[in-house]
């Protein structure tokens, strides 16, 4: 189900559980600003979430209320994360979902790091896109 990332932080979605330690995950980055791991159900070779600690709904949520330390921390932990994978010179792809439109399904900012593989284009093109 597509999130409505206009809709107040649900403290009970799955990243929020994870953050908290109620649901187990292997991390692949852990800071002040940040966590990653690896995606359970990955579309790609390589499939790493990185989420902000904070309780973002979304990128315009996050954008719009985050302090520029969370900003500069959590964009510096997605390219940390890129790096120590080894995946800036094959290239890599990242995604942040926001709203119905794009298919977002966990009300909690995060960033796809896609990689491992030739991805293909951005979106398949159709007639009256």
């Amino acid at each position: 189900m597509a999130v409505d990332a206009t809709q107040p932080y649900d403290d009970q979605n799955i990243f929020a559980k994870i953050l908290r330690g109620e649901i187990p995950s292997t991390p692949v980055y852990d800071d002040e600003w940040a966590y990653a791991f690896p995606d359970i159900s990955p579309w790609a070779p390589t499939h790493i979430l990185v989420i902000p600690k904070g309780p973002y709904v979304s990128w315009d949520d996050f954008s719009a209320r985050a302090s520029d330390a969370e900003i500069a921390g959590f964009v510096r932990a997605v390219g940390h994360v890129a790096r120590a994978a080894g995946l800036v010179e094959p290239g890599y792809r990242l995604i942040a979902n926001a709203g119905p439109h794009s298919h977002q399904e966990v009300p909690h900012l995060h960033v796809h790091i896609l990689a491992g593989r030739a991805l293909g284009p951005m979106l398949v093109q159709h007639d009256g896109a």
